[in-house]
């Protein structure tokens, strides 16, 4: 019987690492602030740069994409380390480092108005080669702004 998979401090920090390595994720300035098997939660200021549309001063659709596609991509990583957990550790990054978006749909539901966006991920399936997830992002008052599913290619 498989042993339940548990998100190590160190693999907490290998995961983080890796995302806060990526250069465009700190353009945006996407922050961390959850990892674990069943979540991950990340969010990013308001600034002007992220502005789309600059009458009303609405964050740009791209930017709420990305935010919810590197949300997704973690929590994928995260269920590609518990699935691949048991072989060796050059094998294992050998796969995760395959980790890509095959399909990505995003529902824009509101203007993307505050200070502050919280993107939020929960797996759906987390298959040995494939990882379903979804992803919600909310503004700083808590309003849901915007839906998606991310499938990821994760080994």
């Amino acid at each position: 019987m498989t042993q339940p998979f548990v998100l190590s401090p160190d693999l907490q920090q290998a995961v983080a690492s890796f995302f806060q390595r990526i250069p465009f994720n700190q353009v945006l300035g996407i922050e961390l602030d959850e990892l674990s098997p069943e979540r991950v939660t990340m969010h990013l200021p308001m600034k002007p740069e992220l502005i789309g549309n600059f009458v009303h001063g609405i964050l740009h659709g791209g930017v709420i994409s990305s935010l919810l596609d590197v949300c997704g991509g973690a929590m994928a990583l995260i269920g590609a380390f518990a699935n691949h957990q048991h072989l060796p550790a050059a094998e294992r990054m050998s796969k995760l480092s395959r980790l890509g978006t095959i399909d990505l749909r995003i529902d824009y539901l509101r203007p993307g108005r505050g200070q502050r966006f919280t993107a939020t991920a929960l797996p759906l399936r987390a298959g040995n080669k494939v990882a379903v997830i979804r992803m919600e992002l909310h503004n700083d008052e808590g309003v849901l702004v915007a839906v998606g599913t991310g499938t990821y290619l994760c080994g």
